[in-house]
């Protein structure tokens, strides 16, 4: 088979070959543009490529051997559109891109464990902050109380793009609208991410806690099995 003239790498350009860092750890990882993802060489966690364009492997029938991924994988070819969308709300704000990367990462080693529909939990992770500078606009410095009803308005028409299923867009935004109060949800999807997001906010609420007091919080606030176990392996003994 002729080598794809989009994944030949005579034709790659500088930034094709990049640097990120690991969500679990900070430690810098290489990735070429067509590395769907991959396994921190300190830590071991896998990380998706936060630039894929997956591109023709949305339709071509080698993709899984050019790319390493099924054609018409609606949960992988998502993620990769749905970054590049969270992206652009987000501007220049690396920090708040970080974080929802980092939350992927998790909710994606949560939901290999714990199973549930991987699109709505990489959809969900990806977006589940997309309302926050609309809050700051709106109310200022009480923008996190007013984020989870700022978000949905925002997520609903970016899914609708990419003509998602109406029940699934429901249920990814009924995530975004609960994902710090928790108020009217309860399924695996859900608890999923707010495991994810968890793993990331942790260590800046709770960090200079004690050990055992850390334990104590997580076996509360945790909802997934692999989260807790995730919880206590990356950040408390980390901290102890």
């Amino acid at each position: 088979m002729v080598k794809c003239p989009g994944q030949d790498s005579r034709y790659w350009k500088p930034d094709d070959v990049f640097e990120t860092t690991c969500p679990a750890c900070g430690q810098n990882i290489e990735f070429f543009k067509d590395d769907p993802k991959r396994k921190c060489p300190k830590c071991g966690q896998t990380v998706t490529n936060p630039k894929i364009d997956l591109g023709c492997a949305q339709w071509c029938q080698y993709a899984e051997q050019c790319l390493g991924v099924s054609a018409g994988s609606e949960a992988d070819t998502l993620c990769a559109q749905l970054i590049q969308e969270m992206k652009a709300v987000f501007g220049s704000d690396t920090r708040r891109i970080d974080h929802a990367l980092a939350v992927l990462s998790h909710a994606e080693q949560i939901q290999s464990a714990e199973g549930g529909d991987p699109l709505i939990v990489k959809a969900a992770a990806i977006l589940h902050d997309i309302g926050i500078l609309q809050a700051e606009r709106n109310h200022g410095s009480s923008a996190g109380a007013y984020q989870e009803i700022e978000g949905p308005p925002i997520a609903r028409p970016i899914l609708q793009k990419y003509q998602v299923a109406d029940p699934v867009i429901d249920h990814i935004c009924n995530i975004i609208a609960n994902h710090h109060s928790a108020k009217d949800i309860d399924t695996k999807e859900f608890n999923i991410v707010w495991d994810a997001d968890w793993l990331v906010n942790f260590p800046d609420e709770h960090g200079d806690q004690d050990p055992a007091r850390q334990q104590e919080i997580v076996n509360k606030v945790f909802r997934t099995g692999k989260g807790r176990q995730l919880a206590s392996e990356l950040l408390i003994d980390q901290t102890g």
